[in-house]
């Protein structure tokens, strides 16, 4: 069990079945908290992870698939979220896709998908919870971003775009949201190994990812997952407008050319 106490509080992670969104709905669950489960295509490992969830830490969780880009099915999840688990505290906006196109290649229709996945799924959410914190006192939003929120890279236009336009995002909802007692941050995971990359970083080289971050490896999803956690409890009370780097400084080497002299022996 988690020193971070989250008892009787109700979290809603987007995009919660597979990688960073399910290790962060057993990291809630595992500090009290109560967990909607949202998913868009893998419901089997949604409805898998959610009762695995309340077996070991018996909390109440449910399932409820949601395209986070379409408003209709936003409102729709937010009544499943009021009448299953009775209301919100914590948002966790992780729900995102992309793809890897050169800018002069890509279709309006591909920059479309990504940006509204990324960055208008994470306002509608952000909309319909800020409604509701407003009516019970407060709560936290917890944007997941990324690195290329400030890091540019090559065929990630839109990737990057939209998650600059969360960072931004998350800024001005801490603004106008302040004021009904609602935290917003903005979470920006590096590198992190999942199921759904893991053979791709191998075929990369694992080890040449490894050199180039100065912590020395590839991040794992429970170390997301405690930072969210940290993030939505009382202990981060004070925290509202932050951009937090999970990423081993690896946006701060990006020249990976340096001669990197050893230390002196004393």
């Amino acid at each position: 069990m988690s020193n971070i106490d989250l008892t009787g509080k109700k979290a809603l992670v987007t995009g919660g079945s597979k990688g960073i969104g399910a290790a962060i709905c057993k990291e809630l669950a595992a500090c009290g908290a109560d967990v909607l489960i949202n998913y868009f295509s893998h419901k089997e490992e949604a409805e898998q992870l959610a009762k695995a969830v309340r077996l070991e830490y018996n909390v109440n969780t449910c399932v409820v698939g949601a395209d986070v880009s379409n408003s209709q099915e936003v409102k729709q999840m937010f009544n499943v979220m009021d009448a299953e688990l009775g209301g919100i505290d914590i948002l966790v906006n992780n729900a995102g896709t992309e793809s890897v196109i050169h800018v002069l290649d890509m279709a309006e229709r591909e920059w479309d998908r990504v940006i509204n996945t990324n960055l208008k799924g994470s306002f509608l959410c952000a909309q319909q919870a800020g409604r509701r914190m407003e009516k019970t006192g407060g709560g936290v939003i917890i944007n997941i971003s990324s690195i290329h929120d400030t890091t540019p890279r090559k065929g990630l236009i839109h990737y990057c775009s939209a998650k600059a336009g969360i960072k931004m995002l998350s800024k001005c909802l801490s603004l106008e949201l302040a004021e009904s007692n609602i935290r917003v941050v903005s979470v920006a995971p590096g590198a992190i190994e999942t199921e759904m990359n893991r053979e791709e970083i191998k075929k990369f080289g694992k080890e040449k990812f490894n050199n180039w971050i100065p912590s020395g490896r590839v991040g794992d999803v429970s170390e997301v997952a405690k930072t969210v956690a940290f993030m939505a409890s009382d202990m981060a009370d004070y925290i509202n407008g932050a951009d937090l780097y999970i990423d081993g400084a690896y946006m701060n080497h990006t020249i990976q050319y340096d001669p990197r002299p050893p230390r002196k022996k004393s």
